[in-house]
């Protein structure tokens, strides 16, 4: 028997693949009509965490951040079985993840932070990522679990937290990609250019293919021997400032990354590749 907490839709997904493999899970949501939602499709939902979780060998978790785990956990686990062991698969902190991981071992349990690069409609079908590091004895006899319920799963060693580091690195990597298109379209429309336009040059010229050559020359790489200057890629960039302005379109992080670079000439690096800007990280 299971026990999932937390029905959003990462959560109800999962419930639903787990029932369509022939688990049996019985669910909890802090929205109780959440839960209830999921008996239809073969789970067992209660309006409290602690019967949610009675005879349990596996409690799993899609929450909301630290303080909504460390709550959820403390009162379900006036229902845990001993030895239960602890799936959280919550975006948290990595000192979150090694703070609960000591307090849930010294309180008898097994506490295993196993974060996921999924969508609603990877946690159905079974595909997308989910990221392991810590106990390497714990994580192998989890892998047979934890492996229905992904396409990969990656692992990154021994170190308690590591994998809730590696998650938020990969999410500010999306926030960051999902604001620079927000900036693209800005663009786009106040110099006059239709969205299919800019949709062809991207399937055509495809940026994505350059991101690890990219970040290697950023962090190894000899900036001293540029294929695009820092200065000409400033000047480029005042013509975006000036075209959005222009267009009457607010930029949200290219005025950033202008001072960013001025810094960076400021600091004599104008003639170097502009890479340079993320070299005092590598």
């Amino acid at each position: 028997m299971k026990a999932f907490l937390g029905m959003g839709l990462l959560g109800s997904n999962f419930v639903k693949a787990m029932i369509n493999r022939g688990e049996q899970v019985q669910v909890w949501n802090r929205t109780t009509s959440k839960a209830l939602e999921l008996e239809k499709f073969g789970a067992k939902a209660f309006s409290d965490v602690k019967d949610a979780v009675k005879g349990a060998s596996l409690v799993h978790l899609t929450l909301k951040d630290d303080a909504s785990v460390d709550e959820v956990l403390e009162a379900a686990s006036e229902g845990f079985a001993p030895g239960v062991i602890i799936l959280d698969h919550t975006t948290t902190s990595k000192e979150g993840a090694i703070r609960r991981t000591r307090e849930w071992r010294e309180k008898g349990f097994i506490y295993q932070h196993a974060p996921v690069f999924m969508g609603p409609v990877n946690a159905l079908e079974g595909t997308g990522f989910i990221l392991l590091s810590g106990d390497q004895d714990i994580i192998g006899q989890l892998e047979p679990v934890l492996s229905k319920m992904t396409g990969k799963l990656l692992h990154y060693g021994p170190e308690v937290g590591k994998a809730a580091a590696i998650k938020l690195v990969g999410n500010a990597f999306l926030v960051c990609l999902t604001i620079g298109l927000r900036d693209t379209l800005a663009l786009t429309k106040a110099l006059g250019i239709a969205t299919d336009d800019l949709m062809s040059l991207l399937e055509s010229w495809n940026p994505g293919t350059q991101v690890q050559a990219r970040l290697k020359r950023m962090t190894v790489g000899d900036d001293t021997k540029p294929s695009w200057e820092l200065a000409m890629a400033r000047k480029d960039t005042q013509l975006f400032l000036e075209a959005a302005q222009q267009g009457g379109t607010d930029l949200a992080i290219i005025p950033a990354i202008a001072a960013l670079m001025d810094q960076w000439i400021a600091k004599g690096y104008g003639n170097h590749d502009w890479t340079v800007v993320g070299k005092e990280f590598a």
